[in-house]
């Protein structure tokens, strides 16, 4: 009954237009005054407690260093390289906007920053060589999704921290799905450049190919810091984002030169913005969690489903489902911090990996940006492009299809991300 009544004011809350951060602070405060006994003077404390985490320092630490590249000219360089790569394909371009994407994708964290930083670069490229404008946005706009699975990601580190797992763990499991996954973008991306026979560049020379990889091997070391630093145990994740941030600011400011010291305040301004934003909805969604764990709902909802005689399979395909859905009205964070302490138990009593779990859940954030009505980075394409929503989600359409195909096969075949982490980690399968 307690459950009914809380998520019942949840839904009333947020029929009322209002935000889901504040719904979900409101919705507990309801609860605690109405319904509960649990004294409300709890709430400062958990408040504090909920965000005394050292892993959640890492959130404004990569959004920091994502602001730096993005502003410091690393999205042209790595452009320019990903073009030398691959621009001499059938939809070369297109190509090089896919992966550039990914690469730009292993160095912001965000989905929607790596849609603002490459496609403002490849949109109007794609224009200007003959590309349809959609084919172009629908390749940026879900490209721009590998920004949440390749890490460093934001929404892995708040996945972790709702559930206790491992952040070095989940970002070494999100590399393999997110290689498959823009691979096969890319594969699909040419297919229909070559079904009509869109625009070539010349073949990149070798020495162009070294050049534009001196360029912006800059930037693309930052990978290197971030995954490598935690493999090699020299720094925690909380840790490899502090550094990041300040590698940014010295590629950006001092060895490219194109942020200059005077922009500095206003891009820390922009990230402290972000940071805030984001903290705001972990603090009330983490209020929510702990009424949810107060009234032991997460553990009632495991041993029903148990007792339903629920298969593994079974309960990853309602999983999907209820992320799908809940992706078209919520945004990533929301959802992790409050569906991902709800999942955890009834996936360890299946035998479902947490990892595992982590990895299906960050696809379904993926897909969730890139399906309407609140799908992220369909409005900053809708945006950069000067399309209406409806016309960028047609052109998404196939690239979509892509993302659900390659979320299935992760879901269901769990070695896709448990195999890398558990040769690193020595974990035995």
């Amino acid at each position: 009954m307690n459950s009914l009544i809380i998520f019942v004011l949840l839904v009333a809350l947020l029929l009322t237009g209002m935000p889901i951060s504040i719904a979900l602070g409101m919705s507990v405060l309801a609860f605690l005054y109405a319904f509960s006994t649990i004294p409300v003077e709890i709430i400062s404390q958990r408040l504090f407690t909920g965000l005394d985490q050292f892993a959640i320092m890492a959130i404004p630490f990569f959004i920091l260093a994502g602001a730096f590249l993005t502003t410091g000219g690393v999205a042209t360089r790595i452009v320019n390289f990903a073009t030398t790569l691959v621009g001499a394909m059938r939809g070369g371009l297109a190509l090089s906007a896919v992966l550039s994407c990914a690469f730009f994708a292993a160095l912001s964290g965000s989905s929607p920053a790596t849609v603002v930083a490459i496609g403002s670069i490849m949109i109007p490229a794609m224009v200007k060589q003959g590309y349809p404008k959609a084919f172009g946005v629908g390749v940026v706009a879900t490209s721009g999704g590998l920004g949440i699975l390749i890490p460093p990601s934001i929404v892995m580190i708040i996945y972790a921290v709702s559930t206790n797992t491992s952040v070095g763990q989940l970002f070494i499991a999100g590399i393999v799905p997110g290689v498959l996954m823009a691979l096969t973008l890319m594969l699909v991306t040419w297919l229909v450049a070559k079904k009509h026979n869109y625009p070539t560049l010349p073949q990149a020379s070798l020495r162009e190919i070294w050049q534009a990889f001196r360029d912006s091997i800059w930037g693309l070391l930052i990978v290197v810091i971030v995954i490598g630093g935690i493999y090699g145990g020299i720094f925690t994740p909380t840790e490899a984002a502090a550094v990041s941030a300040v590698y940014a600011f010295v590629v950006a400011v001092f060895i490219y030169g194109d942020l200059k010291i005077r922009d500095v305040p206003r891009v820390l301004r922009e990230s402290a913005n972000m940071s805030a934003m984001l903290l705001y909805i972990i603090t009330n969604a983490i209020l929510f969690s702990f009424l949810l764990t107060s009234e032991n709902i997460p553990q009632h909802l495991a041993q029903w489903i148990v007792e339903q005689g629920l298969s593994p399979w079974m309960f990853l395909l309602f999983v999907n489902v209820l992320l799908f859905f809940a992706g078209d009205f919520m945004e990533p964070s929301s959802i992790i911090l409050i569906l991902a302490p709800i999942f955890l138990p009834v996936a360890i009593k299946l035998g479902i990996d947490p990892i595992h779990l982590g990895i299906v859940m960050t696809i379904n954030m993926e897909l969730g940006m890139i399906t309407p009505p609140v799908g992220l980075n369909l409005y900053v394409a809708s945006g950069l492009a000067r399309m209406g929503l409806t016309e960028v989600t047609l052109a998404a359409a196939p690239w979509i299809l892509v993302v659900t195909a390659v979320l299935l096969l992760v879901t269901y075949v769990p070695q896709i991300a448990l195999w890398l982490p558990h040769l690193m980690y020595g974990i035995s399968t």
